[in-house]
């Protein structure tokens, strides 16, 4: 379980770094907290001859409140960051609840916002070891040619797993990619291909700098469920998050998104929970019909211990009780 031989970087600007990724562009990753990279080159999934290790850009680092209450987050903000801020807390609580549910204290100082953004996708027949995957004849994702979970298709069917997306779904969130021609900035519900293998819309010479929250997306409670097998450390093999808007417990719904992540290629949003929740005060039907529609939106596949009915079931109960969560307040 030894790390390959690699050349380090440690940049100082976004643009040196930007600069580095063209140089060396699809022999290098992107080093942030390393929590999920570094053991996944341990197990011989990425072998770069180049590792550029951007934590010493420091204004990636920054949570910092705009003009009008908006929020922009840099990529390099830890999740520890995100759970302490007591302005996330009090405008955008569904993020914090995210956060807080990731591995364990000491993970959450080392991973990054970015990173969960961008964390890869999972799959029980892609993390294992070398040795592992050389006896199985390797995957679509890695080193193969057959996807183990779909043999009959050529879609890759790895899911992601990453606990803050969701959340940043629901609240509308947009990203900041820098690259050798400057920056773009793109919603993040379009940085997701769908796609187990190729999931981002990021060339290999870009990197992603910032996130930013609207101000109009401030004062929505919100709620946040996940299965796991161990109560900490483990990854999600269903998560849901919920915002809801009403001007009282029992008042009826001004608006609401609900996404879920863990069970598709990528995190989504949940068509037709909102016009399921608006102009309703909440209760056990309506929370029932939004566990349903999310249960259809999931599409688990045997990329786990658990099997695809019981996380499909677990995401029809979990959207169920992040609605009467976030709706109580």
């Amino acid at each position: 379980m030894a790390l390959s031989e690699f050349q380090l970087f440690r940049p100082k600007t976004i643009q040196s770094a930007v600069a580095l990724l063209a140089q060396h562009k699809g022999d290098i990753q992107v080093l942030a907290g390393g929590t999920d990279l570094l053991p996944s080159m341990r197990q011989k999934l990425f072998a770069p001859k180049y590792v550029l290790d951007i934590r010493g850009v420091e204004e990636l680092k920054r949570i910092r409140v705009l003009a009008g209450g908006g929020l922009e987050i840099g990529a390099l903000v830890t999740l520890s960051q995100i759970e302490d801020s007591e302005f996330i807390r009090r405008n955008y609580p569904v993020l914090r609840k995210a956060a807080m549910t990731i591995a364990s204290p000491i993970l959450r100082n080392m991973g990054t916002i970015g990173g969960n953004i961008c964390l890869d996708t999972r799959c029980l027949w892609y993390n294992q070891s070398y040795a592992w995957r050389t006896s199985c004849g390797f995957c679509i994702k890695k080193d193969g040619s057959l996807c183990h979970v779909a043999p009959g298709g050529s879609k890759c069917w790895a899911v992601f797993s990453g606990d803050t997306p969701p959340a940043l779904l629901c609240l509308g969130a947009e990203i900041e990619i820098a690259g050798p021609g400057g920056t773009r900035r793109i919603a993040l519900a379009d940085l997701y291909t769908g796609l187990g293998d190729t999931r981002l819309k990021i060339a290999k010479d870009e990197m992603l700098t910032r996130v930013f929250i609207r101000e109009s997306m401030s004062g929505y409670r919100g709620a946040y469920q996940k299965l796991r097998v161990r109560g900490s450390i483990d990854y999600p093999l269903a998560g849901v998050a919920v915002i809801v808007k009403s001007s009282g417990r029992h008042a009826p719904v001004q608006d609401a998104k609900v996404a879920i992540t863990a069970v598709n290629p990528s995190p989504m949003l949940v068509v037709g929970a909102d016009h399921a929740l608006i102009g309703r005060a909440v209760d056990e039907h309506i929370a029932t019909v939004v566990g349903e529609l999310a249960a259809r939106t999931a599409k688990p596949l045997t990329t786990s211990a658990l099997t695809p009915e019981y996380r499909r079931e677990m995401i029809k109960v979990f959207a169920k009780r992040a609605v009467l969560e976030a709706a109580a307040g």
